[in-house]
């Protein structure tokens, strides 16, 4: 942190007080064997951090599948939760982000389907039969792509809705959780006007896309309801329960907000559906009655396997 505020505030340093061009280069020399003295620190006493980290908004769907899949695999872990959006506008990062050990390096991975593969990769053969329901084939690979499309048409419908209620939109952010580190609760508030407007430009919230995003939603929705009907316990067949199972219901846990959502790691951010715009009840309520089958298997895998 201290490295990061002087390189951003070289510049104003310089201009400040007319340093000469010889005393810049001199400067910009310190800053360069600085961080090279932040990387051998690294490597001869590495700090002390947990064999996985998984850095998370607490709300997020995308979180709960890859914080589920890893719940059940049995492996440890500490969750670090942050602030909902800013990394993503600030630092150009976003989550779930898997933090890892190896060596004397450590490594990070984005993105739930390679943080997947990852934990697959590792764990089938360190914990086969615990790692046995990540197995990945060209099917399940199918249907996880499509449900994560239906991810994001999913956070359009929820900013369509509530972007534009303040305090909502903060709650599920986590500005009101004590996880979060208080400066960040802090800067939530102060940008929430700037970070509306990104969240608007970047998602495209128009009705246009908030009725694209429902016509995503409800093919997929009827897709499932329509292979859930031969009474499987398993969306793609099977006895077992697999990854895109967890997958899915995670996902669509968004809108049917099952009480074990999260894993108890969500409690203060949800959003009871009493709090939400009455038209967002309404699209919430017309799904269930609609596709009854796939909303009760979402409950019942959140029942059974949370």
């Amino acid at each position: 942190m201290l490295h990061s505020t002087f390189l951003v505030l070289l510049p104003v340093i310089v201009a400040w007080w007319s340093l000469s061009v010889a005393t810049a280069v001199a400067l910009v020399l310190l800053a360069l064997l600085w961080r090279w003295a932040i990387s051998l620190s690294a490597i001869a006493a590495p700090a002390r951090v947990p064999e996985l980290e998984l850095e998370t908004i607490s709300a997020s769907h995308f979180v709960e599948k890859v914080r589920w899949c890893m719940d059940r695999l049995g492996v440890d872990y500490v969750e670090k939760p942050v602030a909902g959006t800013l990394g993503a506008f600030f630092l150009g990062r976003t989550v779930p982000l898997l933090r890892f050990r190896s060596g004397a390096a450590r490594s990070s991975i984005g993105n739930s389907p390679e943080i997947l593969r990852y934990l697959w990769g590792r764990y089938a053969v360190e914990r086969p039969e615990q790692a046995a329901f990540l197995q990945p084939s060209n099917e399940r690979l199918e249907l996880e792509t499509r449900v994560d499309r239906c991810g994001v048409d999913l956070q359009v419908w929820v900013y369509f809705h509530i972007l534009d209620d303040r305090d909502l939109t903060l709650h599920a952010w986590g500005a009101g959780s004590p996880a979060i580190p208080a400066w960040q609760r802090l800067a939530l508030q102060l940008l929430y006007p700037l970070l509306r407007l990104l969240i608007r430009q970047a998602f495209g919230i128009t009705p246009r896309r908030h009725e694209k995003a429902i016509q995503h939603l409800d093919a997929l929705l009827a897709d499932v309801e329509e292979k859930l009907a031969d009474g499987r316990q398993s969306i793609l067949g099977g006895g077992d329960i697999n990854y895109t199972d967890l997958a899915f219901a995670a996902i669509m846990g968004l809108w049917v907000m099952p009480p074990k959502f999260g894993g108890g790691k969500a409690g203060t951010v949800r959003i009871e559906i009493e709090r939400c715009p009455e038209a967002m009840q309404n699209e919430v309520a017309a799904w269930k009655r609609n596709f009854p089958r796939t909303a009760a298997f979402i409950e019942r895998v959140y029942e059974e396997q949370r």
